[in-house]
């Protein structure tokens, strides 16, 4: 029997999302099906194209079509994003920009910000567009780890602030204006100004993700962000000793009272691991601290980030471990940390409504 588009288009009704629940069909995730001969083409446009679900997908659709279609057919499967989001534009001052994620801690020492700069960067390592806003006024830590410290952004004629680019990343950060000798003694009403002039007031432009990394703890920037913007989703760093799980706790409950979904948890410095003892853990500050936390409060744990030296290092010297491809132990955990987040949040659009647009999709 010669193959048809709306057999194939059948066959791969049958495929389920495992994230939303829904076949691809409906979800309108499968474009451009062709047909020629026993050669079977066709798009599936992905949530975000830091998937972590790509390849399970691919072989389900193959699957399909080799099971209800014809088992000698060729399948060719062209895989594209369209980062979905709940933004609407026209309500909003970043219009550009389809999802904001908040990356904080309830307290500090916990490794938050090398987590927001490794999330943004292997975000944009997978396709999408990201920027990454330093809002920690009093000690801002992007410039270092993104290795561009004495630089400046410039102003357009628009009278805009443009951010540095690195890293295929958009950066802001008060570390940018002021000599990184200076101390920054400002009262709240000056700090809170700064951040909303980094996000009224900078040419962003178009962007899948603009990462905030907060200040610790739950106060004026904080609350100005949620005033601000509408925040997409937070992500909560921990550590797992109960000194830090304490405060992490009170910021989910900050998110949660302002009605900001979050992602998940992400347990940082979980356990160091020798060396030349590949096999051995030890847990310097306790077991399973981010597991617990995530079970009692109902969300995700994002990931378990080792102690590594080569990720303390990568982030002094200005390039984020998720760039390192020769150093696959040491990075992999946060990239899978970077998937789990994208697709936790492509799950909350979903269960918002939010269908994938019908506009252009790219790689």
């Amino acid at each position: 029997m010669a193959i048809s588009e709306s057999t194939v288009i059948e066959a791969l009704s049958h495929v389920i999302d495992p994230d939303l629940g829904r076949d691809l069909v409906s979800l309108n995730m499968i474009r451009d099906v062709a047909v020629n001969g026993s050669r079977v083409s066709f798009t599936v446009v992905l949530t975000t194209p830091a998937c972590p679900l790509k390849e399970h997908l691919r072989q389900a659709c193959t699957s399909a079509i080799h099971e209800r279609v014809d088992r000698h057919a060729e399948v060719d499967i062209k895989m594209t994003a369209n980062v979905t989001s709940r933004s609407t534009p026209e309500k909003q001052i970043l219009p550009g920009v389809k999802n904001t994620i908040a990356v904080a801690s309830g307290k500090g020492g916990v490794g938050k910000s090398t987590i927001a700069a490794n999330l943004a960067v292997a975000l944009a390592k997978k396709g999408a567009r990201v920027g990454l806003v330093d809002t920690d006024i009093y000690g801002p830590s992007v410039p270092t780890m993104f290795g561009v410290a004495g630089e400046r952004p410039r102003v357009n004629d628009a009278q805009m602030i443009v951010p540095l680019e690195r890293f295929g990343v958009k950066l802001l950060s008060m570390g940018f204006l002021v000599d990184s000798n200076e101390a920054v003694v400002w009262r709240g009403p000056m700090v809170t100004s700064a951040v909303r002039q980094f996000l009224e007031q900078a040419a962003w432009g178009e962007l899948d993700y603009l990462v905030l990394d907060l200040p610790p703890g739950t106060g004026d920037i904080q609350l100005t962000l949620v005033q601000t913007i509408p925040l997409s989703g937070a992500v909560i760093v921990t550590t797992p000793q109960e000194v830090a799980l304490a405060d992490a706790r009170k910021g989910v409950a900050m998110f949660r009272k302002v009605n900001v979904p979050v992602l998940g948890i992400v347990e940082n410095m979980a356990f160091f691991t020798p060396p030349d003892l590949p096999d051995r853990k030890y847990f310097l500050f306790g077991e399973g601290g981010g597991r617990r936390l995530a079970q009692e409060l109902g969300v995700p744990l994002l990931g378990q980030i080792p102690i590594r030296q080569m990720i303390r290092e990568a982030s002094d010297d200005g390039l984020p471990i998720v760039l390192r491809d020769d150093l696959p132990d040491d990075s992999e955990a946060l990239l899978a940390m970077a998937e789990r987040v994208a697709q936790e949040l492509s799950i909350q659009n979903a269960s918002d409504g939010v269908a994938i647009p019908l506009d252009i999709v790219y790689q």
